[in-house]
């Protein structure tokens, strides 16, 4: 008979540092004008399919969701926000820069 492993990877430990774990302090989005966002295109590891990756948010991840969001809907195509990159699947640059420039993020590259 085979042995049956019951272990689910959870790993205890009694080091109060580590309870309850929470980022000390949360990041104030701070205004579009001041925001240094990037647009580019990336294929790396995406099988040769491009997307348009809109990173330099500053901000908490709800902003940076909602944003994606707009931008997702704008430009009428998928994506997601990971890590705090939004990624629009498709070569979207164009209308994205003129979606952030017509909002009030001036500094985009």
């Amino acid at each position: 008979m085979k042995k049956k492993n019951y272990s689910d990877g959870i790993v205890y430990s009694t080091d109060p540092s580590l309870l309850n774990k929470q980022i000390d302090e949360e990041i104030n989005t701070i205004a579009a004008d001041q925001q240094q966002l990037k647009v580019i295109l990336d294929t790396k590891q995406r099988a040769g399919k491009a997307v348009t990756l809109v990173t330099g948010f500053i901000g908490k991840p709800m902003d940076l969701e909602s944003l994606g969001k707009i931008l997702k809907t704008h430009c009428g195509t998928g994506g997601s926000t990971k890590e705090g990159v939004i990624i629009i699947q498709g070569d979207q640059r164009e209308k994205i820069k003129q979606w952030l420039l017509k909002n009030g993020y001036t500094k985009t590259k």
